[in-house]
Parts: C-alpha cells; sequence; structure tokens
C-alpha cells in the first residue's frame, strides 16, 4: 500500500488517466452537442441516478437551504469567503495604466474582466462548498457579470448556501462531462459560457481539454495530488495526516513523499497505518495509497529537482530550511511551507486559492487566480511628436521586410 516509486512512472500513470476516457466522453459531448437538454437529463438519469425536473436551481432553494445548514457552519463559510476574497483582491490589476515611455510615445495595458464564466463545482462522494467559493470569488473580484455554476445532483444545501454568501444565483444540477459540454456548446437551458474554471474527475478534466475550441479553461484539474517534500526533522505523524488528507478526495488521487531521511517513508507508513484506524473514508484512501508511494534520494537538491519534475498540485515542505526549498522549488500548484502548514489551510480558510493544475501540469499552469478571468489589450498613443521619435525606424523597418503599405502609413502622416 505504502510503496517505492519511479518519478517517471508515477508521472506517466497521471496523464495516462485521462487518454483513457478520451473515446467515452467525446461521445458525451457529441450527444449534448446534438440533444441539448434532453441529454443532460438522460445522462444524469444514467450516471447519477437521478431523475431531474428542472436543470436550474429555484431562488427559493437557495433561501431554503439555509434550514437545513448549522448556523456555525454558515458562519464558517462567510468566513472563509471573507478571507478568499480578501487574497484575491490584493492580485487586481489597475483596469488601464498609461505611461509616456519617450517624448509623444503613451504606451500602457487596459484589463477587461471576462462577460460570463462557467465554474464546475464537484459533488458525489462529497459536499465541496469551499470549492463553490474558490471558483465564483476571483471571478466576481475580477469583475465577470454573470458567473454560472454546474454541480451533480442532488445539489448539497451547503453549497446552495456557499454560492449565496458569495452572490451567485445561477446554479444547474448536471455534472460531469455533459455539464462542461453545457457549459461549452449551450443548451436550451444553459447559455454558453466564455471560459470554463474548476476541478472535476477525469471525465470532466478531458471534457474541458477536448472543448477549448469552444470555451477557454482555467488548467486541467483532475485527482487531486500531494507532494511532500520532507527531510530528516520532518514529524512521520505530520506527513501522514497531510498524505491521508489528499488520499480521501477520491480513489484516483495521489501522493508522493520525497525525502533524503531513508528511514522516513517506514516512519510515515507506521503512521498511515495507525492514522487509518476507523477512518470514515477507509476505502477511498485505500485505493488512492495504491497510486501513492516515497522516493529516497541522496540531498535536498536532488529532492528539489525530483519535486519539480513532479511539479505537484500542492507541495508541502517540511524540512530544516524550508525558505531554501521555497526558492529554489519551480514547479508547483500552491506551495505550503513549514511543519506547521497543513495543506488544509490552503482548501479551506487561509485564502490561496485550492483550484490547481494536477497532472503534472502545474510545470506550465499557473492555480486559478483573478487573472484566470480577465484579459488584457496593450494600448498605444503616438503625438505628432512621438511620430518623429520612432517614425523612421518603422519605415526602415518595415521597408526591410517588404511590407511598403505599413511604412507608407507612417510616412504619410510624416508628411502631413
Amino acid at each position: 500500500m505504502w510503496q517505492a516509486l519511479e518519478i517517471e512512472q508515477w508521472q506517466d500513470r497521471r496523464r495516462s488517466d485521462l487518454a483513457g476516457v478520451t473515446d467515452a466522453v467525446r461521445a458525451i459531448v457529441e450527444r449534448v452537442r446534438n440533444e441539448g437538454d434532453e441529454a443532460l437529463l438522460a445522462l444524469t438519469r444514467q450516471f447519477d441516478r437521478i431523475d431531474v425536473e428542472d436543470l436550474a436551481v429555484a431562488p427559493e432553494e437557495f433561501e431554503a437551504a439555509y434550514d437545513d445548514v448549522d448556523d456555525t457552519l454558515i458562519e464558517s463559510l462567510a468566513e472563509a469567503e471573507a478571507r478568499i476574497r480578501r487574497f484575491h483582491e490584493l492580485q487586481r490589476n489597475r483596469s488601464l495604466w498609461l505611461d509616456e515611455v519617450e517624448p509623444g510615445v503613451i504606451l500602457g495595458v487596459k484589463t477587461t474582466p471576462l462577460e460570463r464564466i462557467g465554474a464546475y463545482v464537484p459533488g458525489g462522494r462529497a459536499s465541496y462548498p469551499s470549492t463553490a467559493l474558490m471558483t465564483t470569488v476571483p471571478a466576481q473580484v475580477a469583475g465577470v457579470a454573470e458567473i454560472c455554476v454546474c454541480t451533480p445532483p442532488p445539489v448539497h444545501p451547503l453549497t446552495l448556501v456557499a454560492l449565496d454568501i458569495a452572490g451567485v444565483d445561477e446554479c444547474y444540477r448536471v455534472g460531469g462531462a455533459q455539464a462542461v459540454a453545457a457549459m461549452a456548446l449551450g443548451t436550451e437551458t444553459v447559455d454558453p459560457v466564455q471560459k470554463i474554471v474548476g476541478p472535476g474527475n477525469v471525465y470532466v478534466t478531458a471534457a474541458k481539454m477536448m472543448l477549448r475550441d469552444h470555451a477557454e479553461i482555467d488548467f486541467p484539474a483532475g485527482p487531486s495530488e500531494i507532494g511532500i517534500l520532507a527531510d530528516g526533522s520532518a514529524d512521520p505523524a505530520f506527513v501522514a495526516a497531510d498524505v491521508l488528507a489528499q488520499a480521501e478526495h477520491d480513489p484516483h488521487a495521489a501522493c508522493i513523499l520525497v525525502t533524503t531521511d531513508p528511514a522516513l517513508p517506514a516512519r510515515v507508513g507506521k503512521e498511515i497505518e495507525r492514522q487509518l484506524e476507523g477512518a470514515q473514508r477507509r476505502e477511498i484512501i485505500e485505493a488512492a495509497l495504491k497510486n501513492s508511494g516515497y522516493v529516497v534520494v541522496s540531498d535536498i537538491d536532488d529532492a528539489i529537482a525530483a519535486m519539480d519534475t513532479v511539479a505537484p498540485e500542492h507541495l508541502s515542505v517540511q524540512v530544516t530550511d524550508p525558505m531554501t526549498v521555497l526558492t529554489a522549488v519551480r514547479n508547483a500548484g500552491s506551495i505550503f511551507v513549514g511543519p506547521y502548514t497543513a495543506v488544509a489551510f490552503g482548501d479551506y480558510a487561509s485564502g490561496t486559492n485550492h483550484v490547481l493544475p494536477t497532472a503534472g501540469y502545474a510545470a506550465t499552469y499557473s492555480g486559478l487566480d483573478v487573472h484566470h478571468f480577465c484579459k488584457t489589450s496593450s494600448v498605444q498613443m503616438i503625438s505628432r511628436e512621438g511620430l518623429e521619435w520612432i517614425g523612421g525606424i518603422v519605415e526602415t523597418l518595415a521597408d526591410a521586410e517588404g511590407l511598403h503599405a505599413h511604412a507608407n502609413s507612417v510616412r504619410i502622416r510624416r508628411k502631413k
């Protein structure tokens, strides 16, 4: 169950999960494209084993959800929402900035929020109100006008309360690849969106990748994973607890420990067995542990290099000098520095976003933030004075490329 790993094999297995569902996802997408709402209802009946009468959640259902949620939970959701909003407000760019870089030459950037986005909030095995906040609050901070949420039925009251706290009132009872197809292509009930964000299983992730020509996506965000970089100073109980916290998400979740201490894996293995006793989601955890294990390396530099190859969704740094690792490591979705920084803090209430790239995609993608919901346009303003400063350069370069009309568009202005 707790096994030695080869990093390359671990990474190849993470990517191969997507390839294995491509044909099934393509069939679902085509069915939604051709049949619209009818396909959504039929696929929900097939996969979720629920007959849905109305895809859209009614306003009164948001209100009624509060009656089914404990006041302490409501308060905790509100506090988490405030922290998430605070952190993401720090990321906002100015809507427009201009700078005169030389006489008569003004350059700048205009930032514009997207008009309509779709957020996928997983359901099924558990309720994820935290993901409802993580996917919608940054979009609101960015200034997105319309936010559409899809989540598998039955929609949990906690999810509805979280959406209401965030100020989102458009939610549909549909999950899986069919939900992604509905948001990307549109149906009679679900209007298409410009971008789709949020985590999901391999079917959701494969659908997002497949439909990128119809709606932009954040990144591949599949089953959860953690990389733990640890030395001999790490507490095996802390390491084991972090492993189990990720493993309980999904049978396809994965955990990898990279350590410089040859004795640590065995100590962690014993702690996993001890903490697993009485675990409520034991079957899921045990399945995920089959995807998990450890790698022993000779020194911290090799550990950092190994973890950069893994490019984990979550990176927990539990070493004597964590700041050295923080400055040196390049590839991780979110980094948790020091023994007391459990990944769960980022999952719920520190304020950082828990929607992160998985399966090694953290090597090239960033985690969800305000910038995912905006686009930028470069701006230039050239005055008569600026025309003389750079006009000759443009004419020379354009003529050299044989684009004489380009050169003339400047030359004709200089003659006026």
